[in-house]
């Protein structure tokens, strides 16, 4: 089906057209030219009249012209050369001719061009209900994958789908789950193997547990006594003198000891007691954060499975510490695998989601846990770690760990700085495609990247299993709650009549 023309210059990457209908914003076309069938998306779309052009600043003006000439108007399009069918959709290098038809494409066509190896359906396209969207999973696992989006356009369904997904290929999924939102969910494909979030702290590094201890980078004389305290914590265990059922407890008698030492100065003593007073708060606040008897925590995640760390009920400094812990461990026991350079090692790939990814990853400060992300980001494709950063605020995330996302789903997005963050990270979304994300609605995205052929337009399947996440019916709640509120008074009444009081 023709629906226009191309008109004005041509290039090999974009063309103008006009038409007499108006067809939407993201449905695919073909130009035939040159021997070639080449295929684009409609990238934007404008009606205009001649006549009425922005020069005209009396209304009387307009409904004269409106009168006299009727209500006909021009449709006038831009369409995104995508590539050449026939040719494993490589750009043309020479553009269509002025005039050339602009046609529709068929679904003989959609459906080639969707068919990828390792499917993954994430839905439909938007226009065409009919086209199932697949995508390579193993180009996610490899190349990574951004989901961004404001709040309330989608995301936790989206996560939902893809986790489904790749349980149908038995992927080892790893989720950091920030809120407890899928700890609970019931996956088609898959169990979900709920890890508690604690760690054995003779498995943790310096960093990690000073980090815990609230010891800045600027108290020098207290990360020396620190760091020699845990130094001499991991000697007597590694040479048996001491037990591991209480790492942090050998820290502090370490501590205990070098601070009786006669020969240091009040001012090293008191530097010392500054170090205890921090591991005792160590010790009491994270308690239940550290668990001596458990192995390497790496040994819970488990193959076909939604592996979900529910990090609903520790603090954005724990939440950090965990995820570089569990990042930091899991690539070095794959190079360890690859390598063969020791026993302790990550026999199977892991594919990583990240909640909440401008905390764990954020733009302005730095962190362990978004050391390891861009760690992870640029090597963790070579030993099989993959990853998935999730947030409803792409700005503020960091720019380097974004950048090596070479896939992205972008679902509704307003703000002006999350739309030119995420452009400047993803060099597959044109401007006219950012002009667009303002006007997706729920459950709507752009795909882009390796996973896919083309830029799509997709409504995202709804994920039939349960699941947590969406907006609370605060109305609804608020009446249950006077409701109850007005039985238990009640209840409470008849009691005490019950008792022979005259209330």
């Amino acid at each position: 089906m023709i629906i226009g023309r191309c008109i004005g210059e041509t290039s090999p990457t974009e063309v103008n057209f006009i038409s007499d209908e108006m067809p939407q914003v993201g449905e695919y076309v073909c130009l035939n030219y040159d021997d070639k069938q080449v295929l684009g998306m409609i990238e934007t779309m404008v009606r205009g009249n001649v006549s009425l052009n922005e020069d005209i600043y009396n209304p009387a003006t307009v409904k004269m012209i409106t009168e006299i000439e009727g209500t006909e108007s021009y449709i006038k399009g831009k369409v995104r050369i995508l590539g050449d069918v026939n040719d494993h959709l490589k750009l043309p290098r020479t553009p269509a001719p002025p005039g050339t038809p602009v046609e529709l494409a068929n679904k003989e066509i959609l459906k080639d061009v969707f068919k990828v190896k390792n499917p993954l359906k994430l839905g439909s396209l938007i226009n065409q209900k009919d086209i199932d969207v697949e995508v390579n999973a193993n180009s996610i696992l490899t190349r990574h994958l951004a989901i961004l989006a404001m709040t309330g356009a989608g995301k936790s369904n989206t996560v939902s789908v893809l986790i489904d997904g790749m349980l149908d290929y038995d992927v080892p999924v790893f989720v950091f789950d920030m809120h407890g939102e899928y700890k609970d969910a019931e996956f088609k494909n898959g169990e979900v193997n709920v890890i508690k979030p604690s760690i054995n702290p003779r498995y943790m590094s310096f960093n990690e547990i000073k980090k815990l201890a609230n010891i800045s980078k600027n108290a020098f004389k207290q990360e020396r006594y620190f760091r020699r305290a845990f130094k001499k914590a991991n000697k007597l265990v590694e040479e048996g003198a001491a037990s591991t059922n209480n790492f942090l407890m050998i820290i502090k008698g370490v501590l205990i000891e070098m601070g009786n030492d006669e020969e240091l100065s009040a001012g090293e003593k008191n530097d010392i007691l500054g170090v205890l007073n921090k591991v005792d708060d160590l010790i009491e606040k994270y308690a239940n954060l550290f668990d001596t008897n458990r192995g390497n925590i790496l040994g819970n995640i488990q193959i076909g499975k939604a592996n979900v760390l529910d990090l609903s009920q520790t603090d954005e400094y724990a939440a950090e510490v965990l995820v570089s812990h569990i990042l930091r461990n899991s690539l070095q026991r794959r190079k360890n695998y690859f390598n063969k350079s020791s026993n302790e090692t990550l026999e199977f790939p892991v594919f990583f989601i990240l909640e909440e990814a401008h905390i764990l990853a954020p733009k302005r400060r730095e962190s362990d846990s978004k050391f390891w992300i861009q760690r992870v980001a640029r090597e963790g494709r070579k030993f099989g770690l993959g990853l998935c950063l999730v947030s409803q605020s792409p700005k503020t995330v960091d720019q380097d760990a974004l950048s090596q996302m070479n896939n992205m789903i972008i679902l509704r997005l307003v703000e002006p700085d999350d739309q030119r963050h995420v452009q400047s990270a993803s060099e597959s979304l044109s401007e006219d495609l950012v002009k667009q994300l303002p006007s997706l609605n729920v459950g709507e995205a752009v795909l882009l990247g390796l996973m896919t052929k083309v830029p799509t337009l997709v409504k995202i399947d709804e994920f039939k299993g349960r699941m947590y996440g969406g907006d609370i019916d605060v109305i609804g709640e608020i009446a249950k709650y006077k409701k109850d509120s007005k039985e238990e008074l009640k209840q409470q009444e008849e009691d005490l009549m019950n008792l022979g009081y005259d209330y």
